[in-house]
């Protein structure tokens, strides 16, 4: 038996080396939630070799064994993590007694939820290696909170600051070394290093960077939602972050994260000793976290057996609803659908039933043209029709390109799929020898 720890940050030919010596259990374990194998060359990256094994393994369908209980976390840290992307599974093996420094004298604007997003709107800069991004505003910020958690009684040692940039995180260094108000040798035992250093670790606080801040609103690292799962999920007793909303609110998670806070009290600005709400509009998320019904759940699974039934060459969807909202994003939009008053009052409804296609990405129209070119345009619209199937499967689960074989057969498969949802008896493709 051999048992791997931290797998799904391994590639999959690192995972093999010890599975080619022929073993007869393997134990993966790791999370596929939080940040994968790291490789440096994007071609290698975009053909499939930065998904760890542990990942595949569950695309194909193997339900994983998750350990519900965290034992790290403030209560109040936990709940955003565990609706986002654990569907509300996790559980606290820590009480909020537990994870509170009395002596620490912090001003959480709420202090039962020792965390809040610091608003800051100043630009970032390309930094000197011109490969990397810094945030001065961010940086200023940042040393005040570190300061004054360290006036509050909190060791150097007890404080993480992270940031997804090479570049602030070298500033950063320097900014306080230089700038702190404190003694400089304190700053030097603060840790300063990237979100993904940081996987596997831990500290009783963490403050945040998180640098973008510009006019074509990219967040570059951050649309990661692994990386903010990391991020948000190494702090035992407090967590600040510092950001621009305007900008990271246009991502739908981080906008769904931006909202949660906004709406217990915890998106801020103004001077550390009178922080306040901030004043900024947001726009509300249209569906949240796991807010899909069970009567909705009900229709998917009963889709998907139709198209398992109907197709073996998509046999990896066999799970693909619960594939999907493990290795995505826990938002499903619906603004392309139906206004914001429709889909809040969808929402606001547990029991409603959330349409198919406000899920589901369009099916393929077949009935449109002909499977067996008859003219020179045929051939064209076939294709597009497979380009089309091919969009519609790797939308609907995640599963190797590989395994899908796109021949006639399919064709008729996917038209008997597409008759059966709009209630209609499938009839067969007749289709000549090739």
């Amino acid at each position: 038996c051999v048992l791997l720890d931290e797998s799904t940050q391994a590639t999959e030919p690192e995972c093999m080396v010890p599975v080619v010596l022929g073993i007869r259990q393997l134990i993966l374990v790791g999370d596929h939630c939080q940040l994968g194998p790291v490789v440096m060359c994007k071609k290698a990256s975009g053909a499939g070799l930065s998904r760890s094994l542990f990942e595949r393994l569950i695309e194909l369908g193997i339900k994983p064994f998750r350990l519900q209980v965290q034992y790290r976390m403030h209560p109040a840290l936990s709940e955003f993590s565990s609706n986002a992307f654990y569907e509300g599974t996790l559980q606290n093996g820590v009480t909020v007694v537990e994870r509170s420094h009395p002596g620490v004298d912090f001003p959480w604007p709420i202090p039962e939820k020792p965390m809040f997003f610091y608003c800051t709107y100043g630009q970032e800069e390309i930094s000197s290696s011109g490969t990397s991004f810094l945030n001065r505003t961010e940086a200023a910020a940042v040393e005040t909170f570190a300061t004054r958690l360290m006036k509050s009684g909190v060791k150097p040692s007890q404080i993480g600051i992270i940031t997804p940039y090479e570049g602030q995180r070298a500033y950063l260094v320097s900014y306080m070394q230089h700038s702190g108000h404190l003694n400089p040798t304190l700053y030097q035992n603060l840790e300063v290093a990237s979100v993904d250093a940081f996987q596997g670790r831990e500290k009783d606080y963490i403050i945040m960077s998180c640098v973008r801040s510009n006019d074509h609103q990219g967040i570059g690292f951050l649309n990661d939602s692994r990386r903010l799962n990391v991020a948000i999920t190494r702090s035992k007793f407090g967590l600040i972050i510092v950001g621009n909303p305007r900008i990271l609110s246009k991502h739908s998670l981080w906008n769904s994260l931006l909202n949660d806070y906004k709406d217990k009290g915890l998106l801020v600005e103004g001077a550390i000793n009178n922080l306040r709400d901030a004043q900024i509009v947001l726009n509300k998320s249209f569906i949240k976290p796991n807010v899909i019904s069970k009567k909705s759940e009900e229709i998917l699974t009963a889709h998907n057996s139709t198209l398992q039934e109907s197709s073996s060459t998509l046999h990896t969807m066999e799970k693909s609803i619960d594939n999907f909202f493990q290795i995505h994003d826990r938002l499903s939009v619906l603004s392309p659908f139906m206004d914001e008053k429709n889909a809040n009052a969808i929402l606001e409804n547990e029991d409603s039933i959330i349409p198919l296609k406000v899920i589901l990405p369009p099916i393929p129209n077949i009935d449109s043209i002909n499977p067996l070119p008859t003219s020179k345009e045929a051939p064209s619209q076939e294709n597009n029709l497979k380009k089309d199937i091919l969009s519609f499967a790797k939308s609907f689960a995640a599963f190797n390109l590989d395994d899908l074989i796109l021949a006639n057969s399919v064709e008729t498969q996917t038209q008997m799929t597409s008759q059966q949802l709009k209630g209609q008896e499938p009839t067969e493709l007749k289709t000549s020898p090739s």
